[in-house]
């Protein structure tokens, strides 16, 4: 049963959940001393903009420009080329005293459909317009908050078009209001060489070719505003649109670097962003635009106003350039996040000036309003959106597919082993790991155990446990290096040639109590164990942000252009160096669960692993649904662009030993057998064209004791 919005009720909840989101990570980092992961994206985050200063004439800045635009709009993903036919479908008309509101949706990508309120002024047009942009509020486009803008600046004259954003209001999974776009469900996206960020800024482009299209509008006055993830929306509009000509982002600017030790939702993260700008250098894009900037006194510190003052000392230099230093304002509310009523009349002021040219730019008070229903205003009330209407996750599955039948197993020797050299080289790419290099370590050892301490780069300090599940533990406080080289002494019972490094993102403990390491032990393995970076031990306090438990851990590595998954492959590697340093042996990479893609994509890059198994791993990337069981650090943007699916990692470790032991769904739900097998024939039909068959193992099930057998 569908249940409407209690504006009252309901009207900030989502938007409460946000301000938790948006203010726990910082407060985590901030309690005391920063973990060795955090320490570490921030030095990276602060060494990747050293040097940054302003330009010191329009042809520098110009030359700037273009280069931050084309990675910007590398970074943001693929969009619709050309777009399709806007298509719009008018879903009914509220009349009220001075303005009209009509219901429409139109079309942005292939067989995707905004829903859109537009709110029309009554009088001769053609008049001045404003894009709003929701930001976290239960109810989208449908928000009391938001509703309450787009009234009050239609009765001052201005056409209005409020939009859902994808995944949101009546865009989401179900058909019920109140869904969050973030966490697991805009990370389908990334696989494709999608972000939500940038479908956000192409829907908001198609938003202003629709009202284009309307009489009442001119065309060449129009603003846009939003707050919180509004704000961001209307952040990136107004630099990356040419055809809007005012913003007003509000609570929202801050800069780059201060989401690093920050939650913040997956619409705000665009990868790699920090290597080649801040903030200032996106809404440079705008300059010499009118640009509005409000923050709130006592915001989130990513939203805050010192953060945003860094972004208008950077702003400032490139107005003064343009010889437009009044188009460029910063209006601070005495209040905390949202978009309240002071912000509001700060907004109607500005864009009556800049839209207009009444005024000086002041506020203009808001009369008292009346908001309607948020059911009266949805293009599809209650359960009466068509089971066709295309979600978030679903056009993103439908991209996934065609990339990966864009480019299918070649059908010999030659051409797959030149095929897989590109593969790897761009996995390399996707992944963001460091040039190869040798880690320095330390060693102890005690009884049968030896405890590998070692640094797979500057700044981050593992220690990795050799040996039988017993003895000392990990820890974190770790004395100075020992650098003692002494060789592990393992069970001497038929295997002890073989060395298997047990992961799991859970951590070492789990992995040292899981039934493969007992397996392993018994059959005379030497089994390694470690908490990698931001895992177990060593992972982020308050890390989790709904179905994804390493949310803000993941983000900070996407900012500094660093996915965990490459990270965590980069530990793996750098551990090889230190093990090979005590003693040489054929070494198998295990993942249990999520940690399977860890293992995966360290044997396709990692000549010196012998075997791999993936255990209850998840079997493709390419979801209709959001992920679920899943970990953020794992899904890496653009792996199906050029590297290809799950599958295809396991073929760039052919013809060395892979195990599949099960096997589960992105919707964490375990696969049957035939499905599996369906999952991985592309692997398969590799290891056949290398007349390798047998070292790929696919199991239906996980049974430890199968597992170990099939490593050997």
């Amino acid at each position: 049963m569908i249940r409407p919005i209690d504006p009252a009720a309901r009207a900030g909840r989502l938007l409460a959940f946000y301000l938790i989101l948006s203010a726990m990570g910082t407060a985590a980092a901030l309690a005391g001393e920063p973990d060795a992961y955090l320490t570490f994206v921030r030095a990276r985050g602060v060494a990747v903009r050293e040097g940054d200063a302003p330009p010191k004439s329009i042809e520098e800045w110009n030359a700037r420009r273009a280069e931050i635009r084309r990675r910007m709009n590398l970074a943001m993903g693929t969009v619709p080329d050309p777009p399709p036919p806007l298509d719009p479908v008018h879903h009914g008309t509220l009349d009220r005293d001075g303005y009209r509101v009509e219901k429409w949706t139109f079309q942005t990508m292939p067989g995707v459909r905004m829903t859109a309120n537009l709110y029309v002024p009554d009088g001769e047009g053609p008049h001045p317009a404003v894009l709003s942009v929701h930001g976290h509020f239960a109810g989208a486009k449908q928000d009391p908050t938001v509703q309450t803008r787009c009234i009050a600046m239609a009765r001052l004259g201005f056409v209005v078009l409020s939009v859902d954003a994808f995944g949101a209001g009546e865009r989401g999974v179900g058909k019920a209001l109140g869904e969050y776009h973030g966490e697991m469900t805009a990370a389908t996206l990334f696989p494709a060489g999608l972000t939500l960020a940038g479908l956000q800024v192409y829907e908001n482009s198609r938003a202003l070719a629709f009202l284009a299209t309307r009489p009442e509008v001119d065309a060449n006055r129009v603003g846009v505003t939003g707050a919180s993830g509004g704000g961001n929306q209307t952040m990136y509009a107004i630099s990356l649109i040419d055809g809007l000509k005012v913003g007003v982002p509000v609570c929202s600017v801050g800069n780059y670097h201060a989401y690093l030790g920050a939650a913040c939702c997956l619409c705000e993260v665009v990868p790699g962003a920090l290597t080649f700008t801040d903030e200032w250098g996106v809404l440079g894009q705008a300059a010499p635009k009118p640009l509005m900037i409000v923050n709130a006194t006592r915001d989130a510190p990513q939203f805050s106003v010192a953060e945003a003052r860094k972004t208008l000392a950077g702003l400032e230099p490139l107005y003064r350039l343009h010889d437009r230093t009044a188009n460029l304002r910063h209006t601070l509310i005495e209040s905390g996040h949202g978009y309240n009523k002071e912000m509001r009349e700060a907004a109607y002021g500005w864009f009556a000036r800049q839209l207009k040219g009444q005024g000086d730019g002041s506020p203009i008070p808001e009369p008292e309003l009346k908001t309607e229903d948020p059911e009266a205003l949805r293009c599809f009330p209650g359960e009466t959106r068509p089971d066709d209407f295309i979600t978030l996750p679903q056009y993103a599955a439908a991209v996934g597919r065609k990339l990966l039948e864009s480019r299918p197993i070649p059908s010999n020797v030659a051409a797959w082993k030149a095929d897989a050299d590109r593969r790897r080289s761009a996995l390399g790419r996707r992944l963001g790991m460091p040039p190869t290099g040798k880690s320095s370590a330390g060693f102890e050892s005690e009884r049968n155990h030896t405890s590998i301490e070692f640094e797979p780069e500057p700044g981050i300090r593992l220690l990795a446990n050799v040996g039988p599940a017993r003895g000392r533990e990990a820890s974190r406080d770790r004395r100075p290096f020992i650098l003692a080289v002494i060789p592990d002494v393992g069970p001497a019972r038929g295997r002890e040639a073989s060395r298997a490094i047990l992961l799991d993102l859970e951590g070492a403990a789990h992995a040292k109590a899981s039934p493969i390491a007992g397996a392993l032990h018994k059959a005379g393995w030497s089994v390694v164990t470690l908490d990698l970076r931001a895992t177990g031990q060593q992972g982020p306090s308050r890390n989790a942000v709904g179905q994804a438990p390493d949310h803000n851990s993941a983000e900070w590595g996407l900012w500094i252009g660093r996915p965990l998954l490459g990270q965590w492959v980069t530990d793996v590697r750098r551990l090889l160096d230190a093990m090979n340093e005590i003693e040489r042996r054929e070494t198998a990479v295990i993942g249990i669960g999520p940690a399977g893609l860890v293992a995966l994509a360290a044997g396709a890059v990692e000549p010196r692993i012998k075997s791999v198994a993936a255990i209850g791993t998840i079997s493709t990337l390419v979801s209709d649904r959001p992920y679920r069981g899943q970990r953020l650090g794992t899904i890496v943007p653009g792996m199906l662009v050029d590297v290809g699916d799950v599958a295809h990692l396991a073929a760039l470790a052919a013809p060395r030993r892979v195990v599949i032991a099960g096997g589960v769904g992105p919707d964490g739900k375990p696969m049957d057998g035939p499905s599996l097998r369906d999952a991985y024939d592309p692997a398969a039909r590799v290891f056949g064209l290398l007349g390798s068959e047998g070292a790929l193992r696919i199991l239906d099930l996980d049974d430890p004791a199968q597992v170990e057998r099939a490593l050997w």
